[in-house]
């Protein structure tokens, strides 16, 4: 049976370029980049180019570039730290947001009483700008965590704009970037922002290793303690293998961008033209612009269908997800969906079909196959 993979947005295949990379970091660099002999040399040689050639793909400085084991975790640490150590009083984030945010934003309001703001969400799942500057008319030193593509609907943030009306009422701003990085061009010297946070198995690296930008004098505090690794910020031995297999596969995402994206693209619209064809009354949660990785689609079946959807679809090989991957194990409706949808179109089988450059039109016409037995 052939193995269709529409999971993307969960987690990518890794390039066969990057497993070389690895095994090779595996096999001969295995000194601990802080030893001061040839081995940990080589060692912390592998890791600062690494560090420099994913600062060169986003145009940031290679000291702004911290690892660490994730996105949750960076976004975890950037939040906590405003908080604590930056004072910061409030945060304005979204419903939409990954859990990584919204459960540690949470968390920090019952730790330190801080006071957390959810600005407003349009029915096509965008952020209602106008509202958030409304909110931040309130005189508090404040954080805005908005993330830059939507994990589940692929809705975009302009961070440009969010940037600029953040630095005119002179607060940090931080966006998830996880689902963004590696797939479009982000330039740090000209977006007015403070953090970011990159998962590198979401752009065919490995998982368990990831990266936080940190705009240079932030202030920000490591969020555990040991030794001195990442100047101080990130203490334990960094998983060099991981961090050259991130290098490598951020490397190649950026080389291949445009090829991929042209491929992908044409990949969505083929979806989007034979789900009209085939289910007419189908509709796309978010905006049919939405990102060209992510397309979620509200299915015209009985609220019946939902629950054993997914399953009918593993049976025959299709991998695909009803939302966030981190919860997808749960058959409650997406947060995100809920935001958005009513209540009886939360009942209703939505799909999330997130594609990557192995992907072909034959998955697609096995998926619209599969579809049309439900």
């Amino acid at each position: 049976m052939k193995k269709v993979y529409l999971d993307n947005a969960s987690t990518t295949a890794l390039r066969p370029e990057v497993i070389q990379e690895m095994t090779k970091v595996l096999t001969e660099d295995y000194g601990n980049p802080s030893s001061t002999h040839s081995l940990g040399r080589s060692a912390k040689n592998i890791l600062e180019l690494s560090r420099k050639s994913i600062a060169k793909n986003l145009n940031a400085t290679a000291q702004e570039i911290i690892f660490t084991s994730c996105g949750t975790e960076a976004n975890n640490w950037i939040l906590r730290s405003a908080v604590k150590d930056l004072k910061v009083k409030r945060i304005i984030t979204s419903k939409i947001e990954h859990h990584a945010v919204l459960y540690t934003a949470l968390v920090l309001e019952k730790e330190y009483g801080i006071q957390v703001d959810y600005v407003g969400i349009k029915p096509n799942g965008e952020i209602d700008i106008t509202h958030l500057v409304e909110l931040l008319s309130q005189e508090k030193k404040t954080l805005v965590s908005l993330m830059h593509v939507n994990n589940e609907i692929g809705t975009i943030l302009d961070l440009e704009r969010i940037g600029r009306i953040c630095q005119e009422h002179n607060v940090l701003f931080h966006s998830d970037t996880v689902q963004s990085i590696g797939k479009t061009t982000i330039d740090l010297q000209k977006l007015p922002i403070d953090f970011i946070v990159a998962s590198a198995h979401k752009f065919h690296g490995p998982k368990g290793v990831g990266f936080a930008f940190i705009r240079k004098n932030s202030g920000l505090q490591p969020l555990f303690f040991g030794g001195e690794q990442e100047k101080g910020l990130r203490a334990g031995t960094e998983a060099l293998h991981q961090i050259a297999g991130m290098a490598k596969a951020l490397e190649l995402s950026y080389s291949n961008l445009e090829t991929d994206k042209e491929h992908i693209t044409e990949l969505r619209n083929y979806l989007i033209t034979q789900l009209e064809i085939e289910f007419p009354d189908f509709e796309i949660n978010g905006t049919v612009d939405g990102f060209y990785t992510v397309l979620n689609v509200l299915l015209p079946f009985s609220a019946d269908k939902t629950a054993m959807i997914l399953f009918h679809l593993d049976m025959k090989g299709i991998a695909v997800s009803r939302g966030s991957a981190c919860q997808s194990g749960s058959i409650k409706p997406s947060h995100v969906l809920a935001e958005m949808l009513s209540n009886e179109d939360l009942k209703k089988p939505s799909l999330r079909i997130s594609f990557s450059h192995f992907n072909t039109i034959e998955d697609i016409d096995v998926l619209i196959e599969a579809l049309k037995t439900i």
